[in-house]
């Protein structure tokens, strides 16, 4: 769908359905933010993690969530759209934002939503890795705010001129040239090594 540069998509027909799919992007960072660091202090008073396994695992969380980042924008906000039902989701969830994509409102997963599949996270890795889910969940949701802060820096802003442009060109050529690649928001990582980095960055 080609995208426009102003403008909005009506997702739901419900008033107040409509205004929970907005949010300003100082809202999820600020709280993202605070439970990282809630978290992982927590765990540190209460004798689950000292302060050398805190820095270690809290860098293991946020290597994680890149992955977790690529994998879902992959795969599930550009899921196959062959039957209606996957068509509105898909559209619901992210098509939306490729449609419109300087829609500064919906370049975050509303707030409700996004502490929901957190508090998931958590604990399905505390079956995982037990008493260290303090630091690796920290890790984790700093990590979901960086990519909540660069998402929104690389469409509201111009790029920098400095080494951090190569992330607005990134994502730029996702969004403009080539959607079924560049999937990396936060980091190209995960494009580098899975073999989906653009052909040329220009």
């Amino acid at each position: 769908m080609k995208p426009n540069h102003k403008g909005t998509a009506q997702l739901f027909q419900n008033p107040l359905l409509e205004k929970l799919t907005r949010t300003h992007i100082a809202v999820p960072i600020s709280i993202f933010i605070i439970i990282a660091i809630g978290l992982i202090t927590y765990g540190y008073i209460h004798g689950f993690i000292t302060v050398l396994s805190a820095i270690g695992l809290f860098f293991l969380g946020w290597f994680i969530f890149t992955f977790i980042e690529y994998i879902a924008h992959r795969y599930l906000f550009h899921m196959d759209t062959n039957t209606d039902l996957k068509k509105n989701i898909q559209y619901t969830f992210h098509g939306n934002h490729h449609e419109y994509p300087k829609d500064k409102e919906r370049l975050a997963m509303p707030p409700i939503m996004s502490l929901f599949i957190a508090s998931m996270f958590f604990f399905v890795f505390k079956l995982i890795f037990g008493q260290f889910v303090f630091g690796i969940v920290s890790g984790l949701l700093f990590g979901y705010a960086v990519y909540l802060f660069v998402h929104y820096a690389v469409h509201a802003f111009a790029p920098p001129k400095n080494f951090l442009k190569i992330l607005w060109v990134h994502h730029s050529i996702h969004h403009y040239k080539d959607d079924e690649r560049a999937f990396g928001v936060s980091s190209p990582l995960w494009d580098w090594l899975l073999g989906t980095m653009p052909e040329r960055n220009k």
